[in-house]
């Protein structure tokens, strides 16, 4: 058996609004610019490989008056995460000691990835690491779980797939991924340990 993570959402509790519920005073002003300006749409095209500089200039010609807002969206990409699961570094070192191959498959934009393994030490742990970023592509894209398999040389019937979003769940099992659809990170050990 082997294992296939996912990071945000399962190793880190990352989200925008913890960053900017300091910046906008006003709650319905803060959820438009989330929702409507920065949001996942747009981000996940930086996860994609689209580079930060061309992103915020896109972005800053249809909405100036956001210019210095949307500029720190990348700049503080880091302050976003509110803690790390420790239950899964914990299942990730246990997984290591008892000698299984683990990996990432992480849609991550490769700019703000870059020294994440110096500021969080436990990612050095796994066996290798796909940022959807680097690869330009993204889950549930077909093409970078194949990127894996090839890669990682994975079996997907011998290998099990945790991710927190349904979609990437739906996508992996496609490809006759054994998965886990990890909506609670404080119970990872009970699933995980289903398939050792």
């Amino acid at each position: 058996m082997k294992f296939l993570f996912d990071l945000g959402g399962v190793f880190f509790d990352w989200d925008p609004h913890y960053f900017y519920n300091d910046v906008f005073k006003n709650k319905d002003e803060r959820e438009n610019f989330l929702n409507n300006i920065c949001n996942d749409e747009w981000n996940i095209q930086q996860d994609a490989g689209r580079l930060i500089k061309d992103a915020e200039t896109d972005l800053i010609k249809n909405y100036p008056d956001y210019e210095d807002k949307i500029k720190l969206y990348y700049k503080n990409h880091h302050r976003m995460f509110r803690k790390i699961f420790h239950h899964s570094v914990d299942v990730l070192n246990d997984l290591k000691n008892k000698k299984y191959e683990c990996y990432v498959l992480s849609n991550w934009s490769w700019e703000t990835f870059k020294g994440m393994d110096k500021k969080y030490p436990f990612l050095n742990k796994f066996d290798d690491l796909i940022i959807s970023g680097k690869e330009k592509l993204v889950k549930p894209d077909a093409e970078i779980y194949k990127l894996a398999i090839s890669r990682f040389n994975l079996i997907p019937e011998e290998t099990v797939f945790i991710d927190d979003k349904q979609e990437n769940i739906e996508a992996a099992k496609k490809l006759n991924f054994l998965t886990i659809h990890l909506i609670n990170p404080e119970i990872i050990t009970q699933e995980i340990n289903k398939f050792i």
